[in-house]
Order: structure tokens, then sequence, then C-alpha cells
């Protein structure tokens, strides 16, 4: 464990690294979920520091494996602010796990930065230390409701993950469903880290809705889908985001064709923004031949928290960092749109969909 480090600003100056921690699952069931977004992190903050650093310094994004397990996320979480040098916390992946850290989060006054989570937890009311870039589960679920409603599709069910996760969904389409004058046609739960799904598809195939709408990690999800189709059900299946569009192709294979899933970042393969263009070389460049909307969301969010570090000056420390992202207006990524204030804390309300077409590919 590194001691605490008490540093002069002159060398901080003289080049002294900028520490960020990430805690996230590196192993276990949902490993895909943390392994993409570290490796689009990674590749950017590489960039950065191949070209010289921020103010001179490089920075170093220190990754612990908490396996989905919010009891680690805790550990991990104290070890990393025993580190007198760290200036952010970053990109913890899921609610539960997110929702472990906030405590400690909240006492060290550190910045909690772009965790992958929609939950409105993070968002209202409004913590002055955590930081969304991605837009919420409410801003999911208003876009599938109207995208399923344009298509004419009706009872709409919701199967979901048994923790805060599923339930912050479940409430996410429950409130658009309401919104628009109906409500949840019918739901089903599975346990964390758990595919026995059988319980759930009998009963949303007695129920006969005309959709599914998945909260839950790529595993229990790509279960559900087979058990149900080889059932019989012909209906639509509609993921939120954080089930890892690629990892769900992965665990689908060819049961995936037709599979759609709402998306919080731009296309990974698309050319038609600076981001995806300069994404695309630089995981190219960095021999990741591998795209996904995991790394493009890591990517993204390491690109705004450097701005952020650029504009918080050499000399940064967690206060001045969350003093110079509030000053993110509008602040254009290349293509999305990053605003931070005083008053808010919800960077983007970005929303599109994707479909799992032939082979695993994604039609856009």
């Amino acid at each position: 464990m590194a001691a605490p480090h008490a540093a002069t600003a002159k060398d901080k100056v003289n080049g002294e690294p900028i520490v960020i921690g990430q805690s996230a699952p590196f192993s276990g069931p949902s490993a895909q979920l943390g392994t993409d977004f570290n490796r689009g992190a990674r590749v950017y903050f590489q960039s950065v520091n191949d070209n010289g650093g921020v103010h001179g310094r490089k920075i170093e994004l220190h990754a612990k494996d908490d396996a989905y397990d919010p009891r680690q996320t805790a550990k991990n979480t104290t070890e990393f602010l025993e580190d007198g040098r760290l200036v952010a916390l970053f990109g913890y992946v899921g609610t539960t796990t997110s929702m472990a850290a906030l405590p400690l989060v909240n006492a060290a006054h550190v910045p909690f930065f772009a965790p992958a989570s929609g939950a409105e937890m993070f968002r209202h009311p409004m913590n002055r230390n955590v930081f969304n870039v991605r837009a919420s589960y409410q801003d999911e679920a208003d876009y599938i409701v109207d995208q399923l409603t344009v298509t004419g599709i009706k009872n709409i069910a919701v199967f979901h993950q048994h923790d805060a996760y599923g339930e912050a969904g479940l409430d996410a389409m429950t409130k658009a469903l309401t919104k628009r004058g109906s409500k949840v046609h019918a739901s089903a739960t599975v346990e964390r880290h758990s595919t026995e799904v059988a319980a759930s598809a009998k009963s949303l195939l007695a129920a006969k809705p005309g959709a599914v709408v998945l909260v839950s990690t790529y595993g229990s999800a790509a279960a559900l889908i087979k058990e149900m189709r080889q059932a019989g059900y012909g209906g639509q299946f509609v993921s939120m985001s954080y089930v890892g569009g690629n990892a769900l192709a992965d665990a689908l294979g060819h049961a995936g064709v037709g599979v759609i899933i709402s998306e919080v970042v731009p296309f990974p393969w698309g050319e038609s923004t600076p981001l995806q263009r300069e994404y695309g070389k630089a995981m190219q460049k960095a021999g990741e031949v591998r795209l996904s909307f995991g790394s493009m969301e890591g990517y993204l969010a390491a690109k705004t928290l450097v701005e952020g570090l650029r504009r918080a000056g050499p000399d940064v420390t967690r206060s001045r960092l969350i003093a110079a992202l509030e000053t993110l207006s509008n602040w254009d990524a290349g293509g999305p749109r990053i605003s931070f204030s005083h008053d808010s804390r919800i960077g983007s309300r970005f929303v599109e969909m994707t479909m799992i077409g032939t082979g695993g590919r994604f039609v856009h």
C-alpha cells in the first residue's frame, strides 16, 4: 500500500504523476463491463501521456478489481484514499458498487467522476463530488418507451436484476410509462450474479408482452432471451445500456439478432464525428482491435476528465478539480457536448438505439 505522500507545488509542477483510482469488475460474471471501460480510458490517458501529460505531469490510472461486489468496492476505495496523491476516483462500474463507495467519497470530498450508472441517486439531489458523464436511466427509459410506442408496441414488461441497479431501472420504466398514460405490463427479477431465469421466463411468457425491457447484466439478460425464444416468444427485447452491448452480443451468439440496446455514447464504429474518428485511430494505434460501447464510454469519460485537469492548473488538488469541472459548459468533446456547473452534475442526456445484427455486428 502506497503511503500518503506530501509534495510541494513545485514537486508537482516538476512532474509528479496525477493519480486516479478506479474500482470496477475485472473478474467474475460482469468482468467485460469493467474491462472495456478501463481499456478505453487507458488508451486516452496513454495518448495524453505520450504528448507530455497534463501541465507536464503524467496520468496514472490505478485500477482495482471489485468483481461487482460492493464490499470489495468499499475496501478498494478505502485503499485508494490512503494514497495522499489521489486526485479523483474514476469510472466505477455499477450502481450498487458505486453506492458502496459514496459515503467514503463524501467524507474525503474527492471527485467521483463518470460512474457507469444511470441511477437518479447520483444525480438528484445533486452531490457536489459526483460528476455524471452518461445519461440517466430515466433518459434511457423515456427514449425506449417513445421508440416502442412509435412502432406500435404495447404491453411493455420489465426484467430486472434484484438489486439497486435493477430497482433503479424498473423505477425509471415505471415513471416513463406512467407519464405516457400506461404502466408496466409485467415484471420479473433475477438475483445478482445469477443466470437462473426459468421462473422469470415462464411468468413473462404467460403475460404475453409486446416487448421486454432488460435491466440486468449481460449473463442473465442473455439467459432470459434464449429461454424465452426457445419457448416461442416472438416479441421485442430491448436492453438498457449498462448491459454492455458487445458483451450481450457475445453471450447471445446467433440468438442476438434483432435485440435492441439503448446506448449513451456515440456509435464506436462510426466516423461522422471527430470523437468517433479520434477514438478509432487511438484504439488502432494502441493495438486494440476490438471496439466497443464500453471502451467508447471509458474513452469519452477520460477525455472529459483530462479537460478538467487542464483547467485545474499544474498544482491540481481535489477541490481545484471540482471547481474546474464546474466550468465545463456545453464543452465539445468532439461531437458530444458535456455540461457541468455549480448547480448541475448531469453532463449528458445523449441516448440512441442500436440493434444486434448478423454475426454479432451492430446496426446503427
